[in-house]
C-alpha cells in the first residue's frame, strides 16, 4: 500500500511540469526586467533610506487620516538608474543570466552553526550531543507546519525540529547563524521548506524534503530577524517580511537566489504576509494596528509594488493577526475583540457578528482559511468555527452600525483553557484532519468533518507554555521534573524520551527541588514553590503497583499526588534547598524571607529570618564544611549566610511568631570594583605601550645620531618635547542601583563565587563574609571581593546559572542569550585559577531564551537545560564510556497502603493566610480566657455569704479529640461471633421405620454428633453468662485478660479528660448562674426597700412623733458583689479622691466631713435610676414605689385664721391617723419579710453549693488521676501505635491475600467450566462427524485417522515494533497438541497414510468436513492445553498465596500476643498509680471486732450497684442450684427407668434372634441372610419392563438413525446456502462501500459551494495548459509527418513506422 502522500506520484510530476509550465508563461514577464535585478538590489541598500522615510512619511499620514496617501501609494522599488552606462547594464545582464543549477545544493555541515572551543584547549567539539526537546515554542507565530501527514515542523530555539507524529521521533536542523530562527514556511508541493532565521543580516535557507539538504540560500534581506515567509501557490515566487527595525518586504526568486522587488511594508510590527492563491501579483501584509494591500504592476519607470493601507474608519483600530484572500478580491480579516471585517477598496465594507450582536469569538481571531467552499476562523478562545462562504462574500451593510449579523455552519469547542493559534491542514485522503497549534502547549488533531462519525479532538502532545522556571533530577534514577508558570507540574524520563506524568493547580509554579535520599530512600518525592507562596510535596509512584488498578486496560507509567502543603510565604517562592542531611528544607522567597522546616516531623515550621532584599538563590554548604550553612543570595547585591537553625521544643499554642531573632547570621553587601579592574587593565595596557614607544623611540634615537650626530639628538629631543600628553585614566564609576545578583556558590567555608548583571556583568567575584558583629547594620556595610576572574564575551550576556559535575571538574554555565558554556576545571580548585579554557554553543532562542536552570543527571552521563522559550533539552555528555540505548528510569513503586491515605487539603486560595500571618491574626485574635470573676453574695441580716466560681475557659482536652492508632479491627473471635457460629444439624430422625436397610442405618449413624459436639444456644447462653454476669478478676492479677471494649489509650484519656472537664465547668456555670441571680434578686430587694422606706417616711410625716416606728436601715451593695463595677467611676468620685488627696496634702484630721454619704464606699455603690441602672429585677418582686391604694392629703396652712375643726373633720383625721399608723406597721413588716426571704434564699444556695464543691474536689482529685494516667499512657502510646500499626497492617494484608485466594478459586472454577465445555465440545465433534460419516461407510476408518490425526501446526503472532515502524513480523511457533485424540489413535501412530489427497470413491464432501473438523479439533486442543496451563498456573499462584496466609497468621498472631503483653505491661504500670477515694463512715462495711481497722490496704472497693448486683446473684445463684438440684434428681431417674427398658428390650431382642434362627433352620437347614435373598429373587414384572425397554432402544435407535441422516444432508444443503448468501453479503458489501464513495464525492461536491468562485481562475489556467500541450503535440505530429513526407518524395527515401502519440499527451472530448 502507498501512504496519502506517496499515491499521487504520478500526479505530483504531471503537477510539477504543469508549475513549470506556468513558471515558463510568467518567466518572460520577469525576464523582461531581469538584466536590472542585481542593480536594483545594490541600489536599494546603498542609497540609503530615502525611500523608507518616505513609506513611514506615507503610512503616518495613512494613519492621521489623510485620504491622498492611500489613492496612490506608489513605493516605487529603487531600480538602476536611467543613466547608468550601457557596459554596466551589459554586465548585470551576464551576470543573471547565470542561473544556479537545479542539481546544485550546500554543504550543511559548513552551514550549520558549530560550538566553539578555546584554541589549543583539546576540549573535544561533541562534549555535548543534543538527545531530546521536550518543550515547545507554543506562543511563537506559526510555529506549527506540516511536511506530509506523519512529519511535523517546529521550532526549537536555535534548532529546527522534524517530529514524526507516529513514532514521536525528532530530527534537529541546527541553525547557520546560532542567533534563533525567526519563522519556517513549507513549499505548496511539500519539496521544500524555508528556514529564516535572526541575527545580523540573516539569511533564509531553503531546504529540499526528505533528503534535508541545503538547497538554496537568499542573503540580505533584512536587518535582524524575519517575521513570515509565504510561497505563491505555484511556489516559484517567495515572500518575506522583517521585524525590527526595517520591516522589509521581499519577493524572491527563490530558486535563482535573487529578489524581484523590495519595499518597507509598515513602520510598525508586522505579523504576516501572504500571497493572494487566486492572483500571486496582490499579497496582502498585516500587523499591529493595521492591514496593507499590495500589488505588482508595471509603470512607466518599471514593475512596482503598490501598497495601499486599510482604513478603518468608525470601526476601532485592532491588531489583526488572521485574514483571508477572497477570489473576487476582498479580503476577510480578524480583530481582537473576535469579529471579522470584510475588506473592499481599502476600505471595510461590512462587520460580521453573530446574532444579538455577539462577536464571532470570544477573544482574537488568529486564523482565517477558505477550505472546499466554506470559511474556517481560528479564535484565541479555543473554538474552530465555519461560516458560509456566499454569506460573507454577498455581505452588506444594512443599518448605519455597520455590523452584519450570521451564524456559523458548524463550531468546534476544542477543550477547556485552549487557545488556538494557528491550523495546518493533515493530507490524508477521504479525511478532514487538522493539526492546530494551542498558545497553552499543546499540539492536537481535530476532526472537521462534521459527521456521525467525526472523531473527538485528540490533545498529541501536551509541554509547558510561557517560561520554564525552574528543573530538578532525581538522585538515584533519570527521572526529571519541571514547573512553569502554566501552573502545572510534569515529570520526564529523559533516558527513554518519554513524558510520563503532570498535575496542575491554581497557581504557578516558580521553584522546584528533589527531595534527597535521605528524606525519601525511593527518590519519589520533588518540593515545589509557586507564585501564591505555596510549598507543596509530590510523590510520584508507579500506579500499576496500586491494587485500585487491577484490571483496568490503560495505567499511566507514573502518577503525581500531593503529599504535604504549607505556605510560608506571601510572595513567590523563588528558591528551595534541603540540608545535606535532610533534616531541614529552607524556603526562600521575594518577600524578603527565608523559611525553616523540620521535614522528619512533617515539614513542622522552625521560624524564619528576614533578608535584606528578595531572596534569588539558596544554597547549603557541602558536606566538607566543618558547619552546616545557609548562602543566602539576594537580587539587591546582599548575600546573607545563615546558620543550622535550632530546634526548640515548644508547644505550638504558645509560640506568638515564628521569627527567628537570636540567630547568628554574616552578611556581605557587594560593592562595585567593575571600574578599578578596568582601570588596572588600563593602567597595564598604557605600560605596555610606553615600553613600547620608549623602545622605539630609543632606536630612533640611535638611528638619528648615527646620521646627523649632535643635530639629531636635538631634533629627537624637541619632538620628544613636542609630544602631547597622555589622556586621563577612566575615573571610578559605582552604578546608583546596585547590580542584581544572578546566581552564586561557595568556594570554601566562609568565601563564595558570585555573578552578576547589569555594570557589574563580566566577571567572576570571589567573596569573602567578614566577622559577625551583632551591632552592624547591613544597610551601610559595603563589601569588595578580593579576587575575581574575567569571563570573555559576557560583558552584554552575563551567567544566569551555573552547576558542576560531580567530581566539580567541569563547571556549566547557563547564559541570559540562551547559550551553554562549559569550563574545564582541575580537580580541588576552589580558586578557579584554570578558568580559561571552555566550550560555547547557543542552544536556546537568543532573544528571550534565558536559561532558567541547568542541572546534570545523578551519573553526570546527562545534561539538562529549561529556558525561558518554553523549550527543554537533554544532553549527552562527552564520556569515553558507551552509553546504553535501551536505558530508562525507574518509576519509583507506590508505598503499601498508599490508596488509601488520606490527599491533604489543598491551599487553592491565592489569599489564604501564610504561616507567620496566621498566627500572628491568632494572636491578635486572642482573648483572656476569664469567663467570668468571682461574686460575692452576702446576705442581709447574717454574716453568710456566697461566691462563683472563678470561671476559666475549657481546657484544650474538651475542645481537641486526637484520632487513635488504636481504634483497630476487630478480633478473629468477635469476627468470627459477627459472622456466626457454624451450626452443625443437630436434628435426628425420631420416626420409626419397620425394616433398616444398611444405607438407613449408615445414614443414621452419620448423623450423629460428634462427642465434643455443643449446642450452639448453650455456647450463646456461655456467652451472655460471662459478659453479663461479671467476672470480677482484680487487674492486679497476672492472668487478668484486658477486654477490648476495656483498652485505653493516650486519645481516649484526652477525651475522658475532656469530658470531665466539660461536665465540671457546665455545672460551675450553672452554679455561677444561679449566684449571679440570687445578686439581681438582692439589687431588686434592695430598691424595693428603698421605696418602701420612701413611702414610709412621708407616711410618718403626718404622725406624731410618738406614733413613729423605728425605720429599718437600707441594705448596701458591697464592693464584691459587682466586681465588673471595679474600675468604673463618676464625678462624685472623682471629687471624693481629690478631697481626700488635699487632705493628705494639708495633713488636716482624717475626720472631715465628706460632702456625699456614700463617697468613701465609692460612687460605684450607689444605686440610681440613671446610668447605673442597668442591674435588672425580678419579675416576681412587685415594686412598692407607689403609694398602695390610698393617696396622703397634706393639708395647706393658710395665713388667715383658722376655723375650729368640726366633729366630722376630727373623726375623719382620727380615722386617718388609724390608718398611717397600720400602714406604717405593714411597710416595716414587708421590708422585714423582704430581708428574711433573701437570707433564706441564700442560705439555701449557700448549702447548694457546699454540696457542690465537694463535687469539685472529687473532680479534681479525678483529675489529677486522668491526667496521670495520660502521662503514662503518652509514653505508651508511641511502641503501642507501632505494635497497632503492626497489627492492623498484617491483619490487611491478610484479608487481601484472602480475597486473592477466594478469587483465585473463582478464577479457577471458571476455568474448569471452560475446559468442561472445551471437552464436551469435543465429544460433539466426534458424535456429529461419526453421524455425518454413518455405520456403513467403507471409508469410515480413513476418515476417522484423518480427523484424529496430530499435526504439526503453524501458528502466527504479530510482534509489536515501536510506534515508528508500520511493519509486522510474523514469527512461527511449532506446537504439538498435548491431548489424546482417541484410543484408537495411540496404538496407530506408526501407521503412515496420506491425508492430503482425497481417495477414490470417497465423499469428497465427507474429506472436507473432516479436515475442517480436524482444524477445528485441533483448536479445541491448542485452547485445551492453554486452560489447563493457566489453571496449572493458577493453582500454584494458590499454593503460594495459602503459603503465604500461613505466614501472615502466624506473623499476625505472634503481633496480637505482642500487643496483649504490652497492653498487660502497660496495666501493671496504671495499677501502680495512687488513687485517692473520699469515703464516708457509712460507706466502710469492713469493720473488725465493731471497729474500723487501722489498715485497709488489703480491702476492695466496690460500687453500691455493683455490691447489689453481687447480691444478687447470689440469691439467684441459690435458686438456680436448687432448680438444678431438683433437675438432677429427676433426670436420675429417668436414668435408671430408660437403664431398665433397655435391658428388657435387649432380652425381647434376643428371643426374637432365637426365634428367627430355628425358623431358618427348620425351612432352609442353615441361616442365611435374608436382604441378599431378597436382592437374589426374581421379579418378573421388572424383567418383563426391561425386555419392553430394549425393544423400544432399538426401535428409537433406527428412527433417529433415520433422522440423523436427513440432519447432515440438511445441514448439507445449509452449508452451500450459506457460501451462496456469504458471496451475495461480499458482493453487497462491494456495492455499499461503492456507493458510501459515491455519496462522499456528491456530498464535497454539493459543500463545494464556493469553488465556482474559487477555482475558476484554476480550471482556465489548467484548460489552458492542456489545450495548450495538444498543440504542441500537433504541431510536432505534423512536423514529423512533413519530414516523413519529404523523404518518401526522396529517391531511396527511408520508410519511418507511423509517430503514434504518447499516452501522457493524448487528450479525448472530454478533457476538454
Amino acid at each position: 500500500m502507498k501512504e496519502p502522500d506517496d499515491q499521487d506520484t504520478d500526479g505530483e510530476k504531471s503537477d510539477r511540469s504543469k508549475s513549470d509550465g506556468r513558471q515558463s508563461q510568467r518567466s518572460s514577464k520577469y525576464e523582461s526586467r531581469s538584466p536590472m535585478k542585481e542593480d536594483t538590489t545594490d541600489e536599494t541598500f546603498t542609497e540609503g533610506e530615502e525611500s523608507y522615510l518616505e513609506e513611514e512619511d506615507t503610512d503616518m499620514e495613512g494613519l492621521e487620516g489623510s485620504s491622498s496617501s492611500f489613492q496612490d501609494d506608489d513605493l516605487e522599488i529603487t531600480r538602476l538608474s536611467q543613466e547608468t552606462p550601457a557596459p554596466a547594464a551589459e554586465k548585470a545582464v551576464e551576470e543573471v543570466k547565470k542561473k544556479i543549477s537545479e542539481s546544485f545544493y550546500y554543504d550543511y555541515t559548513e552551514l550549520a552553526s558549530m560550538p566553539f572551543v578555546t584554541p589549543d584547549s583539546n576540549i573535544p567539539l561533541d562534549l555535548l550531543t543534543l538527545v531530546h526537546s521536550f518543550g515547545y515554542d507554543c506562543r511563537k507565530r506559526a510555529n506549527l507546519q506540516l511536511l506530509d501527514s506523519n512529519t511535523a515542523l517546529y521550532i526549537a530555539g536555535n534548532q529546527l525540529i522534524l517530529l514524526n507524529l507516529k513514532t514521536k521521533e525528532q530530527t534537529y536542523l541546527q541553525s547557520s547563524s546560532g542567533e534563533g530562527i525567526g519563522v519556517i514556511g513549507v513549499h505548496p508541493y511539500k519539496t521544500h521548506f524555508t528556514v529564516a532565521e535572526k541575527g545580523s543580516c540573516p539569511k533564509i535557507i531553503v531546504y529540499e524534503y526528505p533528503s534535508l539538504r541545503p538547497y538554496r540560500i537568499l542573503r540580505d534581506g533584512t536587518e535582524k530577524a524575519y517575521a513570515y515567509v509565504d510561497f505563491n501557490n505555484n511556489g516559484i515566487l517567495l515572500a518575506s517580511v522583517g521585524s525590527n527595525p526595517d520591516y522589509t518586504l521581499t519577493i524572491w526568486n527563490w530558486k535563482e537566489e535573487q529578489p524581484i522587488l523590495r519595499t518597507k511594508a509598515f513602520s510598525q510590527e508586522v505579523f504576516k504576509v501572504t500571497f493572494n492563491p487566486e492572483d500571486e501579483e496582490q499579497l496582502t501584509t498585516s500587523g499591529s494596528g493595521h492591514i496593507k494591500f499590495w500589488e505588482m504592476a508595471f509603470t512607466f519607470t518599471g514593475l512596482k509594488l503598490q501598497g495601499s493601507l486599510g482604513r478603518f474608519g468608525k470601526t476601532a483600530t485592532t491588531d489583526i493577526e488572521g485574514y483571508m484572500e477572497l477570489p473576487d478580491g476582498k479580503v476577510l480579516s480578524g480583530s481582537e475583540w473576535g469579529n471579522m471585517l470584510l475588506w473592499e477598496g481599502g476600505l471595510i465594507k461590512a462587520e460580521l457578528c453573530r446574532a444579538g450582536n455577539k462577536s464571532c469569538h470570544h477573544g482574537a481571531i488568529n486564523q482565517i482559511m477558505l477550505d472546499e467552499g466554506e470559511v474556517i476562523t481560528v479564535g484565541s478562545d479555543g473554538c474552530v468555527r465555519i461560516w458560509d462562504f456566499e454569506t460573507i462574500d454577498t455581505a452588506d451593510v444594512i443599518d448605519e452600525t455597520g455590523l452584519l449579523q450570521i451564524e456559523p455552519i458548524n463550531e468546534l469547542q476544542v477543550d477547556k483553557n485552549v487557545k488556538l493559534f494557528s491550523m495546518v491542514k493533515m493530507n490524508e485522503t477521504g479525511s478532514n484532519f487538522w493539526l492546530a497549534q494551542d498558545a497553552n502547549g499543546a499540539i492536537w488533531k481535530l476532526d472537521l468533518s462534521f459527521s456521525n462519525i467525526t472523531q473527538d479532538p485528540e490533545c498529541l502532545f501536551s509541554f509547558h507554555s510561557g517560561a520554564i522556571q525552574d528543573l530538578a533530577v532525581s538522585p538515584i534514577t533519570y527521572l526529571m521534573a519541571t514547573t512553569a508558570l502554566d501552573c502545572s507540574v510534569r515529570i520526564y524520563d529523559f533516558a527513554s524520551k518519554t513524558a510520563l506524568a503532570q498535575m496542575k493547580f491554581k497557581q504557578g509554579g516558580t521553584a522546584l527541588a528533589w527531595v534527597p535520599r535521605m528524606v525519601s530512600y525511593t527518590g519519589a518525592q520533588i518540593s515545589v514553590g509557586f507564585e501564591d507562596g505555596v510549598v507543596r510535596i509530590l510523590e510520584i509512584y508507579d500506579p500499576k503497583g496500586l491494587t485500585i488498578f487491577a484490571g483496568r486496560k490503560k495505567i499511566l507509567d507514573a502518577d503525581l499526588q500531593l503529599k504535604h502543603v504549607f505556605k510560608p510565604h506571601t510572595a513567590s517562592v523563588t528558591a528551595l534547598a534541603y540540608e545535606h542531611d535532610g533534616e531541614i528544607l529552607a524556603t526562600g522567597s521575594k518577600d524578603s524571607t527565608v523559611f525553616f522546616f523540620e521535614v522528619e516531623k512533617d515539614y513542622k515550621p522552625i521560624g524564619y529570618i528576614n533578608t535584606p532584599g528578595p531572596v534569588r538563590q539558596l544554597t547549603w554548604s557541602a558536606i566538607s564544611h566543618p558547619e552546616s550553612t545557609l548562602l543566602i543570595i539576594c537580587e539587591n547585591g546582599y548575600v546573607l549566610e545563615a546558620p543550622l537553625p535550632t530546634i526548640k521544643e515548644e508547644d505550638d499554642n504558645k509560640v506568638v511568631s515564628y521569627e527567628i531573632k537570636d540567630m547568628c547570621i554574616k552578611c556581605f553587601h557587594f560593592s562595585s570594583i567593575k571600574s578599578h579592574i578596568l582601570r588596572l587593565i588600563e593602567i597595564e595596557k598604557r605600560e605596555q605601550q610606553k615600553k613600547l614607544k620608549e623602545k622605539e623611540r630609543e632606536e630612533k634615537r640611535r638611528a638619528l645620531a648615527e646620521e646627523m650626530g649632535e643635530d639629531g639628538e636635538k631634533e629627537f629631543q624637541e619632538e620628544a618635547v613636542a609630544e602631547e600628553e597622555e589622556e586621563p585614566l577612566p575615573a571610578i564609576f559605582i552604578p546608583p542601583t546596585p547590580s542584581p545578583i544572578l546566581c552564586g556558590f561557595y568556594s570554601e567555608p566562609g568565601k563564595f563565587w558570585v555573578s552578576l548583571g547589569g555594570y557589574d556583568s563580566g566577571f567572576l567575584y570571589h567573596c569573602e563574609f567578614p566577622p559577625y558583629d551583632k551591632s552592624s547594620n547591613f544597610k551601610e556595610q559595603k563589601d569588595e571581593p578580593f579576587d575575581f576572574r574575567f569571563l570573555e564575551d559576557t560583558e552584554n550576556n552575563p551567567v544566569q546559572t551555573i552547576t558542576f559535575s560531580i567530581n566539580q571538574t567541569m563547571m556549566f554555565c547557563g547564559m541570559r542569550n540562551g547559550a551553554i558554556r562549559v569550563y574545564l576545571l582541575s580537580e580541588n580548585d576552589p580558586s578557579l585559577t584554570t578558568l580559561e579554557d571552555y566550550w560555547h554553543f547557543n542552544v536556546h532562542d537568543n532573544n528571550y531564551g534565558c536559561i532558567k536552570s541547568i542541572t546534570t543527571s545523578f551519573d553526570d552521563r546527562f545534561l539538562m537545560t529549561a529556558g525561558t522559550d518554553s523549550n527543554i533539552f537533554v544532553f549527552n555528555i562527552f564520556s569515553e564510556y558507551m552509553l546504553r540505548k535501551d536505558i530508562k528510569a525507574k518509576v519509583p513503586s507506590p508505598r503499601f497502603g498508599m490508596e488509601t491515605e488520606p490527599i491533604p487539603e489543598d491551599i487553592e486560595d491565592p489569599k489564604a493566610y501564610s504561616i507567620e500571618n496566621a498566627r500572628r491574626k491568632r494572636e491578635h485574635e486572642f482573648r483572656d480566657p476569664l469567663e467570668s470573676d468571682s461574686v460575692v453574695v452576702h446576705a442581709i441580716q447574717s454574716d453568710h455569704k456566697i461566691s462563683s466560681y472563678r470561671l476559666v475557659q475549657p481546657s484544650k482536652y474538651s475542645k481537641f479529640k486526637r484520632p487513635s492508632q488504636s481504634e483497630r479491627r476487630s478480633s478473629k473471635l468477635e469476627r468470627f461471633e459477627k459472622e456466626g457460629v457454624g451450626r452443625k444439624d443437630s436434628q435426628r430422625d425420631t420416626g420409626t421405620l419397620n425394616r433398616w436397610s444398611p444405607t438407613q442405618a449408615a445414614d443414621q449413624y452419620k448423623s450423629k454428633p460428634d462427642d465434643d459436639f455443643e449446642d450452639p444456644k448453650d455456647l450463646q447462653a456461655i456467652k451472655e453468662a460471662q459478659v453479663y454476669m461479671g467476672d470480677f478478676n482484680l487487674k492486679t492479677a497476672p492472668d487478668y485478660k484486658i477486654p477490648e471494649h476495656m483498652r485505653i489509650n493516650a486519645a481516649k484519656k484526652e477525651e475522658e479528660l475532656g469530658h470531665l472537664d466539660t461536665l465540671v465547668h457546665g455545672k460551675k456555670r450553672h452554679m455561677n448562674k444561679c449566684i449571679l441571680s440570687l445578686r439581681d434578686l438582692k439589687v431588686a430587694v434592695i430598691e424595693e426597700i428603698q421605696c418602701l422606706v420612701q413611702e414610709l417616711k412621708s407616711i410618718q410625716s403626718t404622725l406624731h412623733s410618738s406614733k413613729h416606728i423605728p425605720i429599718p436601715q437600707i441594705p448596701q451593695i458591697h464592693p464584691d458583689e459587682v466586681p465588673e463595677k471595679r474600675f468604673q467611676y463618676n464625678e462624685e468620685t472623682l471629687l471624693n479622691f481629690k478631697q481626700e488627696q488635699m487632705k493628705k496634702e494639708d495633713e488636716k484630721s482624717p475626720q472631715v466631713e465628706q460632702s456625699g454619704s456614700g463617697g468613701s464606699g465609692g460612687g460605684f455603690l450607689k444605686l440610681s435610676s440613671g446610668k447605673d441602672g442597668d442591674l435588672t429585677t425580678r419579675d416576681s418582686l412587685s415594686r412598692s414605689s407607689k403609694p398602695s391604694g390610698f393617696s396622703l392629703d397634706i393639708p395647706k396652712f393658710l395665713e388667715f385664721e383658722k376655723a375650729e375643726t368640726t366633729d366630722v373633720e376630727l373623726e375623719i383625721m382620727r380615722r386617718d391617723e388609724i390608718k398611717h399608723v397600720y400602714m406604717q406597721q405593714y411597710l416595716v413588716n414587708r421590708i422585714k419579710e423582704l430581708i428574711v426571704t433573701f437570707d433564706a434564699e441564700l442560705r439555701v444556695l449557700r448549702h447548694q453549693k457546699l454540696k457542690l464543691d465537694i463535687q469539685m474536689k472529687l473532680s479534681d482529685l479525678h483529675h489529677i488521676t486522668l491526667f496521670q494516667e495520660m502521662l503514662l499512657l503518652k509514653n505508651f502510646e508511641k511502641q503501642e501505635n507501632i505494635l497497632q500499626e503492626r497489627v492492623n497492617s498484617l491483619d490487611k494484608e491478610e484479608e487481601f491475600m484472602q480475597w486473592k485466594i477466594n478469587e483465585t478459586l473463582k478464577e479457577m472454577e471458571e476455568k474448569k467450566n471452560e475446559i468442561s465445555k472445551l471437552q464436551d465440545q469435543e465429544k460433539a465433534l466426534y458424535a456429529g462427524f461419526q453421524a455425518a460419516i454413518g455405520e456403513n461407510n467403507k471409508f469410515a476408518n480413513f476418515l476417522m485417522k484423518v480427523l484424529k490425526k496430530k499435526i504439526k501446526r503453524v501458528k502466527k503472532k504479530e510482534v509489536e515494533r515501536d510506534a515508528d515502524e508500520d511493519e509486522e513480523s510474523e514469527e512461527s511457533s511449532e506446537e504439538e497438541s498435548s491431548l489424546e485424540s482417541d484410543e484408537d489413535e495411540s496404538g496407530s501412530e506408526d501407521d503412515v497414510f496420506d491425508d492430503s489427497i482425497c481417495p477414490t470413491n470417497c465423499d469428497v464432501g465427507l474429506f472436507e468436513m473432516a479436515l475442517q473438523l480436524r482444524e477445528k479439533r485441533l483448536d479445541i486442543e491448542e485452547a485445551l492445553v492453554e486452560e489447563k496451563k493457566i489453571v496449572d498456573n493458577l493453582k500454584k499462584e494458590y499454593d503460594t498465596l495459602s503459603k503465604k496466609v500461613k505466614i501472615v497468621a502466624i506473623n499476625l498472631n505472634a503481633a496480637e500476643e505482642a500487643l496483649e503483653a504490652y497492653q498487660r505491661e502497660k496495666q501493671q504500670q496504671l495499677n501502680e498509680l495512687l488513687v485517692v477515694i473520699p469515703f464516708k463512715l457509712h460507706q466502710i462495711e469492713h469493720v473488725v471486732l465493731g471497729e474500723i481497722p487501722s489498715d485497709l490496704s488489703g480491702t476492695l472497693v466496690f460500687s453500691n450497684q455493683s455490691l447489689g448486683r453481687l447480691q444478687e446473684r447470689i440469691v439467684q445463684l441459690h435458686e438456680e442450684n436448687s432448680k438444678q438440684q431438683k433437675l438432677n434428681k429427676e433426670w436420675r431417674e429417668r436414668r435408671k427407668q430408660l437403664a431398665r427398658e433397655k435391658r428388657e428390650m435387649a432380652k425381647t431382642i434376643n428371643k426374637m434372634e432365637e426365634t428367627v434362627r430355628q425358623l431358618m433352620v427348620s425351612k432352609f437347614g442353615r441361616v442365611i441372610d435374608l436382604e441378599a435373598l431378597q436382592t437374589l429373587s426374581v421379579n418378573t414384572t421388572l424383567e418383563e419392563l426391561k425386555i419392553r425397554k430394549l425393544r423400544k432402544e432399538l426401535s428409537n435407535a433406527k428412527e433417529m438413525k433415520m433422522w440423523e441422516e436427513k440432519i447432515a444432508q440438511v445441514r448439507w444443503e445449509l452449508m452451500m446456502k450459506t457460501k451462496e448468501h456469504t458471496k451475495k453479503l461480499h458482493q453487497m458489501n462491494d456495492l455499499c462501500i461503492e456507493k458510501k464513495k459515491l455519496d462522499s464525492r456528491l456530498n464535497t461536491l454539493q459543500n463545494q459551494q464556493g469553488n465556482v468562485f474559487q477555482g475558476l481562475r484554476k480550471a482556465d489556467i489548467l484548460a489552458k495548459e492542456k489545450v495548450t500541450e495538444l498543440i504542441q503535440t500537433q504541431a510536432e505530429r505534423i512536423s514529423a509527418l512533413k519530414e516523413e513526407i519529404a523523404l518518401l518524395r526522396k529517391k531511396g527515401g527511408l520508410i519511418l513506422p507511423p509517430i503514434r502519440p504518447s499516452q501522457g499527451n493524448e487528450m479525448g472530448p472530454t478533457d476538454l
